[in-house]
């Protein structure tokens, strides 16, 4: 397998938030630059307004670059690409750090559509100041979907303890009903496989599968959703050899550890599946985009105005997020040479021993 360093392109987010902060101490350990080269994509004016503010970061080493293919080993690369009188009012988005958040992720993904990065982290956006500032999307994983041209994705949380897919994502609970299809769920539970699969090495994964009402509807007394819906989709999932169960109740689902038997859990909507998960693992937890032709990841939290400034953003799940894009990117390497290394195995059309109808190695 490629043991070569990584290239990690980080976002900034929103240059008011606690982005910066949890950029510089992630990375302000040695050891992390020992096992990748990381590409910040922002301001080094900021940057160096946010380190000063850090009092556990003495010295770090930084480069400033304007192209990603000028990153250096084993210090901190600087990709300048915002303007020189962008600056930094922590506590409140503004105008121009939703400007900035969105400038730096545009730039971040053509580097990495191009090939100048290997993964992608993401930093922390405000959504409602990104969209009035002309983004046009829900949110990263909405942005990510079209930038990359693919059908579906799934938001994929992941933590030690707890793996959840959502059905829906950012969208107002009062449309959550009518947007869960029988299709939809498919969809994720497919994705879902194969990200377990082939980013976290799991040999056909079993998938637990959360209910929309209470006590599952209760036979039809509490809605209809889990026996017109929910059901028969976790009937054609398994039917195409998916390992998919439910759907399950979720307080006792949760309550009583049920996820624990499971790799993975599909949650109908958002707060469904990220209130457990941040109560389980918020510490380590990651946002990953499955789906993707490329890696994406993102700490499981937000701007947190109200700690921007005050260096009391904890950075473990930023770390958690950088480890993450690293060990998913060398899952899909090996993936992709096992996949490769059965073509090679499969006989040719002259081979003696080949008979009609003998089944071929995919």
């Amino acid at each position: 397998m490629d043991n070569k360093k990584l290239v990690v392109g980080i976002t900034q987010g929103d240059s008011n938030g606690i982005g910066y902060e949890v950029i510089i101490k992630a990375l302000a350990d040695q050891r992390i630059l020992d096992m990748l080269t990381p590409v910040v994509y922002g301001s080094s004016k900021i940057f160096g307004f946010y380190k000063k503010i850090i009092h556990e970061v003495e010295h770090i080493d930084t480069n400033v670059i304007t192209s990603a293919k000028d990153a250096f080993p084993k210090r901190i690369n600087i990709l300048n690409c915002l303007p020189d009188n962008v600056f930094a009012e922590p506590g409140g988005s503004t105008p121009e750090s939703a400007r900035a958040a969105i400038t730096s992720l545009d730039a971040a993904v053509r580097d990495l559509k191009a090939g100048l990065i290997d993964v992608l982290v993401t930093g922390p956006i405000n959504k409602r100041s990104v969209s009035e500032a002309g983004f046009g999307f829900p949110g990263h994983t909405e942005f990510l979907q079209q930038a990359f041209g693919v059908g579906d994705v799934t938001m994929f949380m992941i933590s030690e303890r707890l793996k959840v897919g959502v059905v829906t994502g950012h969208i107002p609970l009062r449309d959550v009903p009518g947007a869960i299809t029988k299709e939809k769920i498919v969809s994720k539970l497919r994705l879902m496989k194969a990200s377990l699969e082939q980013d976290f090495g799991i040999d056909d994964p079993r998938i637990g599968v959360l209910s929309l009402n209470p006590h599952s509807g209760d036979s039809g007394l509490l809605g209809h959703e889990e026996q017109d819906v929910i059901i028969p989709a976790i009937k054609q999932a398994t039917e195409e050899g998916i390992q998919a169960f439910g759907p399950f109740s979720p307080d006792g689902y949760f309550g009583m550890g049920m996820y624990e038997k499971f790799d993975a859990t599909l949650a109908m909507y958002h707060d469904q599946g990220l209130a457990p998960f941040k109560a389980i693992g918020f510490e380590d937890g990651v946002n990953y985009t499955a789906g993707l032709p490329v890696v994406r990841t993102s700490p499981d939290h937000g701007t947190a105005f109200e700690l921007a400034g005050r260096d009391e953003a904890d950075p473990r799940s930023m770390r958690s997020a950088i480890y993450l894009a690293i060990d998913i990117w060398k899952h899909r390497k090996a993936w992709e040479k096992l996949q490769a290394d059965k073509l090679i195995e499969k006989p040719s059309e002259e081979d003696p021993h080949e008979r009609p109808g003998r089944p071929q190695i995919a």
